[in-house]
């Protein structure tokens, strides 16, 4: 067990090295943070914290870095979520609240988490086949071409064109969109395909067959965009210098998707901002690195999960405050879309 002061000690070493990406040394402590004991005091403490695996001397007569497992106590104990400030916090909403359908708020999230911890930022998309249906929208473009709006309660909007058998009128068309949304409306897009199925029956025979294209169309749109995907930014922000293990394999694992969706399924409680640390990460490639992620949405609708991914070596509070935030952020805008 860790007196307060050794505690100290090792929250001074991780902040110093994730500040410098230098071995901190007993001297550096003593000037740099008001510890009011001596420098063979804090060698003393840094010695008990190397014997207990919380930092480690990469050379000797080098100063010593936090291992796995004092960045593990570091984030558990010694740290807090660092607050935005109103600057920042005005600037997510500002950013965010410009967005006009679900691939802008992702493609804005995405960079924005970015350029806010100096990270790789991963975002996904809700999931369509866990999403409900809001509102189901036909817009005559011809005689015979409808354009078909699928609306969720995600936020996500798909649109397809149906091309009709046979020409229908507005009020035709005004009667297919009303049993669509009275059938449709609320209900999980998982459960869509039997549903569709039973609305043939409830068309008249002489509207059946441009019902049945439209039908098909909606059945067409679960089908192919019902895959889940992650979008990524700012792997120009990793450096070699910190991955012991390279650099290459970390970006090629950033290429798959299925490694992703893995990384973010993986990432602990859903109702909180969550930290895995190097080894703790389920995806070999990627254990020389750390993951800071959460959900977004809210209630029903917290589906899908973003986060940053870096170096062992991470500002912690600071990505946990921005992940935290961000998350926040997409999710009223989703609510309120």
């Amino acid at each position: 067990m860790l007196d307060d002061r050794k505690l100290a000690v090792l929250r001074a070493i991780v902040e110093d090295f994730v500040s410098t990406n230098e071995p901190v040394g007993s001297k550096t402590l003593v000037d740099r943070h008001n510890l009011d004991v001596s420098p063979a005091t804090i060698r003393n403490d840094m010695a008990v914290l190397e014997e207990q695996g919380f930092i480690v001397q990469p050379h000797t007569s080098a100063g010593r870095i936090p291992t796995e497992q004092g960045y593990r106590l570091f984030v558990d104990r010694l740290s807090g979520i660092k607050p935005l400030s109103l600057a920042e916090r005005r600037a997510i909403e500002t950013f965010l609240t410009g967005a006009y359908d679900l691939d802008d708020v992702v493609m804005r999230t995405v960079r924005l988490l970015a350029q806010l911890t100096r990270q790789v930022a991963v975002v996904q998309y809700p999931s369509l086949i866990r999403s409900a249906v809001r509102h189901v929208e036909l817009v005559s473009l011809t005689d015979r071409r409808l354009l078909l709006v699928l609306i969720t309660d995600t936020g996500r909007v798909e649109q397809r064109t149906a091309e009709l058998p046979a020409p229908m009128a507005e009020d035709e068309i005004a009667q297919l969109r009303a049993l669509l949304n009275a059938c449709l409306d609320g209900r999980k897009l998982a459960d869509i395909a039997s549903i569709i199925a039973e609305l043939p029956e409830r068309v008249s025979p002489a509207e059946r067959p441009n019902a049945a294209a439209v039908f098909s169309v909606i059945m067409e749109t679960l089908i192919v965009r019902h895959e889940e995907r992650v979008v990524v930014s700012g792997a120009a922000n990793l450096t070699p210098a910190d991955f012991s293990r390279g650099l290459r394999e970390v970006l090629e694992a950033l290429e798959e998707q299925v490694v992703l969706m893995r990384l973010l399924g993986e990432s602990g409680d859903r109702d909180a901002v969550t930290v895995r640390i190097g080894s703790e990460n389920a995806v070999q490639e990627l254990q020389g690195t750390s993951l800071v992620a959460a959900a977004y949405g809210t209630g029903d609708l917290a589906l899908a999960r973003l986060g940053v991914l870096g170096p062992t070596r991470m500002d912690y509070p600071t990505a946990m405050g921005a992940v935290r935030a961000v998350a926040r952020y997409v999710g009223q805008i989703l609510a309120e879309s």
